[in-house]
């Protein structure tokens, strides 16, 4: 079973059973919506443990959720540095345009003259647009830019990815 992080729980918050979690999720109102399932996954343990969300709110930068049967502290203590997770049948469709992570790297990256750039070993969120990090056949890593204007055709059946290399792009 495939599994997607949507937070860390870095510390318990209060004495009645919050624990504080700094998202990884673009879907936090969905994710961490009362009756919502995840799974934590703690350090040195194999199977994740089932949990079933009962309140979230935002303070600060975090995300404060509490969990069924989970009453106090004590109960929580014990999740700190755990991540949560969903599993695969857990993702919901997006639009048309709209990619997963997990779906865009390994791609394999190609000019629209069928030159092979790389493949697609991460992506960066630094603001306007996504930066996708492509390692070259030669080892090199390239900054190729989610943007209409370079990115033509992307299909996640084939892992593959077709660009306009604007002028400089590849240097």
């Amino acid at each position: 079973m495939n599994w997607f992080n949507v937070g860390k729980i870095v510390n318990t918050h209060g004495i009645k059973g919050e624990v504080r979690v700094i998202s990884k999720t673009d879907f936090p109102e969905e994710r961490y919506s009362p009756g919502s399932t995840l799974y934590l996954f703690l350090p040195k343990t194999k199977e994740p443990i089932e949990l079933i969300v009962k309140s979230h709110r935002t303070h600060k930068n975090f995300d404060l959720l509490t969990f069924e049967n989970y009453f106090n502290i004590n109960d929580v203590e014990p999740f700190k540095d755990g991540i949560l997770k969903v599993s695969e049948e857990q993702l919901n469709d997006l639009s048309e345009g709209e990619y997963y992570f997990y779906e865009i790297i390994g791609c394999t990256v190609v000019t629209e003259d069928e030159e092979e750039i790389g493949v697609v070993k991460e992506i960066l969120t630094p603001g306007a647009n996504d930066v996708w990090v492509v390692k070259g056949k030669d080892g090199k890593e390239l900054l190729i830019p989610y943007i209409d204007d370079v990115v033509i055709d992307i299909s996640v059946e084939n892992k593959r990815i077709i660009i306009n290399p604007i002028e400089g792009l590849l240097e």
